[in-house]
């Protein structure tokens, strides 16, 4: 019966709720993000937007979109500096307080992502997932998820897929709602928001092809 009722939730009930939620969160929001575009664009200039490439659901890549955070700035040889140097404190700002990531509540309106589920990654971690890993793309990715709220970016890469494949695996209108409450306090407390350097998560170099935990 509890599998019954959560499978019922992610056909028919998960994505109707997810696109309501992220019209409503737009249009309540439009002047916080009419507001912070003005801003990026002043401070970091153009583009507003920072768009990318991600695997979402069943790995099928989509273009996410996020508040721009960092500059341009390039060396002598042209190449880009690396992201310490050109995340600027009011980046630092938008990534702390998760205003970066509102644009995302397109891709959830457009159903590339989902308000809860695994976060997207970088395409290029696709090849570096062990199996027990790839099961985090049965579901479509979220603007947060239980490994968000499970500490972030303070938790080790095999922990937050852990978490992952755990929400697959119990998907529910109760547990999202959950990680839904729980996404907002640490989002105002600001917890396990970024690594101790102050800028982004230390990338994924692989695990244990033959690892299930």
């Amino acid at each position: 019966m509890k599998k019954s009722r959560a499978g019922i939730y992610r056909r028919f009930v998960k994505r109707p709720m997810d696109f309501i939620l992220s019209l409503f969160a737009i249009i309540i929001l439009s002047p916080v993000f009419l507001i912070v575009s003005i801003l990026v664009r002043i401070k970091l200039g153009n583009p507003v937007l920072f768009k990318q490439k991600r695997p979402g659901m069943n790995e099928k890549i989509f273009v996410m979109y996020k508040f721009r955070t960092m500059t341009d700035e390039r060396d002598k040889s042209g190449e880009l500096l690396p992201d310490s140097l050109r995340l600027t404190r009011f980046g630092k700002f938008l990534r702390s307080t998760s205003l970066d990531e509102l644009p995302e509540l397109i891709n959830i309106l457009k159903g590339d992502m989902s308000i809860i589920g695994p976060r997207p990654l970088l395409e290029q971690y696709l090849p570096l997932y062990n199996e027990h890993q790839k099961r985090r793309h049965e579901v479509r990715p979220g603007l947060s998820g239980l490994a968000q709220v499970s500490g972030r970016n303070a938790i080790s890469w095999e922990d937050k897929f852990n978490k992952d494949v755990e929400y697959v695996e119990n998907v529910s209108f109760v547990n999202d709602w959950k990680i839904i409450f729980l996404t907002l306090r640490k989002v105002f407390v600001k917890e396990g928001i970024n690594f101790e350097n102050g800028t982004t998560s230390n990338k994924f170099q692989g695990s244990n092809k033959n690892a299930t935990r």
